[in-house]
């Protein structure tokens, strides 16, 4: 996977955390503001943004697993290429988990906060 398409996933992922749960409550609020009725139930209003909150969630994890776990299997690969480097690759595998690992927590907290 190149960088242009895990920045476009981390993208869709941020958007669908604060995009879906904010769909889901206004489309009930504006029907039944149509229908001329009182506000949809708090409930109803209140599962469709867990069930946002939970898939974005879910999206988030699975693309930084995915992350991780290229990350880790290219530099295994290249540290049985070449041993004498694998102090220094070691170290920039492990920066870039921790980087991909603070943007995973970043999403969730976003769809968490919704």
């Amino acid at each position: 996977m190149n960088r242009l398409t895990a920045i476009v996933l981390l993208a869709v992922v941020v958007l669908s955390c604060v995009a879906a749960p904010a769909l889901a409550v206004a489309q009930p609020a504006e029907k039944a503001a149509a229908a001329g009725e009182a506000k949809a139930p708090a409930a109803a209003s209140s599962l469709n943004i867990l069930a946002g909150a939970a898939f974005g969630a879910g999206l988030v994890m699975v693309a930084a697993g995915y992350g991780i776990g290229k990350i880790g299997s290219s530099a295994v690969e290249s540290m049985a290429r070449q041993p004498e480097v694998a102090g220094s690759i070691q170290t920039a595998m492990i920066v870039s988990a921790a980087l991909i690992e603070g943007a995973t927590f970043f999403a969730l907290i976003v769809c968490i906060a919704k």
